[in-house]
């Protein structure tokens, strides 16, 4: 590497150490309430929450309704240990399952010709039943509803968030460069008070402040655009996660449905 390219480079990596120490001591200024802060328009800011909300709500049902399908604490992080690492996840055999076999063993066991022996073998192919239909549901569930949403989390809200943080950091670069701006002004005031000469380093040092100015906020302007056309994707992820409720809802309902019909089915052998 020549001279030529070293000194580039070192340039550059100075320029760059520059950039971000300006945006601390701007950053720190402003916690400090001894600088401006360029103020996004107020739709603006109800898109950023609108995004945060639709962020946290969208966790939060994604959490619960896995507990729903799983109550089980060990098994959901079983679960989400096969999913980090790619693999399919464990066949479970459902409670319901689990309890009709039981009683079919036990209704076997105390002789299917009894009459308590023969209640017990009803009951419990009733519950496998209701078993196979809880697997359905759930499966349909994780794949219409927690799939969709746990997609736009990994997806369109991590883009989002980058996007939001490439704006602030521009931002700081605008203020901070508006900070520059307004010191040079005043150096140059006080310099062509001071002094009658046609030239004056503190002119050049404006000059470049505004130029910097100009680069800053078209930098600035143009990250918001993209941010901004993010955050209004969010109305279409409403309705795509509208859609998935619905079938969420559906698959419920006909999980519900089934087990009624099942016990009303159990209840009029039982009876006879």
């Amino acid at each position: 590497m020549d001279l030529n390219s070293l000194n580039a480079k070192f340039k550059k990596v100075a320029g760059g150490a520059s950039t971000v120490f300006n945006r601390a001591v701007q950053f720190t200024e402003e916690k400090l309430g001894t600088a401006e802060k360029t103020e996004l328009d107020a739709q603006f800011e109800n898109l950023m929450q609108r995004s945060d909300k639709t962020k946290l709500w969208t966790e939060t049902i994604l959490k619960q309704t896995d507990a729903l399908l799983q109550p089980n604490p060990n098994q959901r992080m079983e679960d989400l240990l096969y999913e980090k690492l790619e693999k399919k996840k464990k066949d479970r055999i459902t409670q319901y399952e689990i309890l009709g076999n039981a009683m079919i063993d036990a209704g076997n066991d105390f002789g299917p010709g009894t009459s308590y022996g023969n209640a017990l073998v009803k009951c419990g192919q009733a519950q496998i039943q209701i078993g196979n239909a809880e697997r359905v549901f759930v499966t349909s569930t994780a794949n219409n509803f927690l799939q969709p949403l746990s997609n736009f989390l990994e997806g369109d809200m991590k883009t989002i968030l980058k996007e939001k943080k490439i704006l602030e950091t521009k931002r700081l670069d605008l203020d901070a460069c508006k900070s520059r701006l307004r010191k040079a002004k005043s150096l140059t005031s006080q310099s062509q008070a001071a002094s009658s000469h046609p030239y004056n380093m503190a002119e050049d040092d404006l000059a470049k402040a505004e130029t910097d100015l100009r680069i800053a906020q078209s930098e600035f302007d143009r990250q918001a655009e993209i941010t901004r056309i993010l955050l209004d994707g969010i109305n279409s992820t409403h309705a795509h996660h509208l859609r998935c409720l619905n079938e969420f809802i559906e698959a419920q309902m006909t999980f519900f449905a089934q087990c009624q019909q099942y016990m009303v089915d159990l209840q009029r052998q039982l009876g006879g």
